[in-house]
């Protein structure tokens, strides 16, 4: 079978789509299973992983990786690639493509808040993605939440749906923590993970302990703008705020190893993952108290009502300071982080992609 597969959001600065198929790919290129298929990964440029070419063949697309990229230009070139299905990893699809689709939506904030973004990025995130969603054979999503959302706000039958959570694998790095109470938040900055409030509650946690740090890591996404930079200065962070637009992944691994408590103040996901990166990492993560935060954490996290910036210091404290307290969550950490596998992921997923594949060949 050939499996043509969107590989775009693996080129440049990879973040959360690019991370979710990149974790496919490596378990489909050792697993046994996987070895029946022919992989097609269509990108604008050379895919940064160490793949097999036989087995994980790229077509390099030339143009920038936008809609018109991807709804003309590499349906174009896939349609003479005899593909027999198509994996669609980060919410949308090419609409005109004559192939079963399977397509992965890990969440519909775009739907869900619109005020969350401008109107015509908006619109054009609505529509695709409805669009995308009611050609599909099947669909692929990450969280029971996401699940129910779909389900809602995209009118699709349940019997379409998989839930497939990700892998989370330990970004940790082998060298010994950093002494000091560090802080991290890692993800895009976008208003729903209210950042700026996230350095407001750290604030009297800095000025208790002159040693405090927080590391703040993803670029700025926020629609209305949110300046960052603004709040910490006036916190009089300056010293003990660093914001970190993107880094390496061995960069990365060190922020991970040195943190003593991640803080992720998210009011809305489709599950959350850099939290369960954090737990991985042996770091205990806060939260806002929403439905999918409990869903994915369970009691391996601590968490706080949306706006409250005194329980949140609280919180931080905490995490940064009562070893009962890091104890208890990282040891219910490791019963949480059994459900994220990238072995069991990409089994589940493979199978979807299969049986559709197949029961549009039968129909036909």
């Amino acid at each position: 079978m050939r499996i043509g597969v969107d590989a775009r959001e693996l080129c440049g600065h990879s973040t959360g789509v690019g991370r979710y198929l990149a974790g496919l790919l490596r378990q489909w290129s050792i697993d046994d299973r996987a070895r029946r298929h022919e992989f097609v990964l269509y990108a604008p440029e050379a895919v940064p992983l160490n793949l097999d070419a036989r087995r994980f063949a790229t077509r390099v697309v030339a143009g920038s990786p936008g809609t018109w990229w991807e709804q003309v230009r590499m349906p174009a070139v896939a349609a003479d690639d005899h593909l027999d299905v198509w994996f669609a990893p980060g919410y949308t699809a090419p609409l005109r493509l004559r192939v079963p689709t399977v397509v992965a939506i890990h969440d519909l904030s775009f739907a869900a808040h619109p005020e969350w973004f401008g109107v015509r990025e908006g619109m054009r995130r609505r529509w695709l993605t409805r669009q995308s969603a009611s050609r599909a054979s099947a669909i692929i999503t990450i969280s029971e939440f996401s699940k129910r959302e779909l389900m809602e706000r995209l009118d699709v039958a349940e019997e379409r749906i998989f839930v497939i959570p990700p892998g989370i694998g330990s970004r940790a790095c082998a060298t010994s923590r950093v002494p000091g109470p560090r802080v991290l938040f890692v993800g895009s900055v976008f208003n729903r993970r209210h950042v700026p409030d996230l350095i407001r509650a750290f604030a009297p946690v800095a000025r208790a302990h002159s040693d405090a740090s927080l590391d703040i890591v993803g670029d700025n996404r926020t629609y209305p703008r949110q300046d960052l930079r603004v709040t910490i200065a006036a916190e009089g962070l300056l010293a003990q705020v660093r914001w970190h637009e993107y880094v390496s992944d061995d960069q990365l691994r060190e922020l991970y190893a040195h943190a003593r408590a991640f803080a992720f103040l998210s009011e809305y996901e489709g599950l959350g993952l850099t939290p369960l990166e954090a737990l991985a990492a042996g770091v205990p993560p806060l939260l806002l108290d929403t439905a999918v935060a409990r869903e994915g954490c369970g009691d391996a996290a601590l968490y706080v009502p949306l706006g409250d910036l005194p329980r949140t210091t609280r919180a931080l404290e905490l995490l940064l300071f009562d070893e009962v307290t890091r104890a208890r969550i990282l040891d219910a950490g490791s019963g949480v982080l059994e459900r994220y596998n990238w072995s069991r992921a990409a089994t589940k997923t493979l199978s979807v992609i299969e049986r559709n594949a197949l029961h549009h060949h039968r129909v036909v």
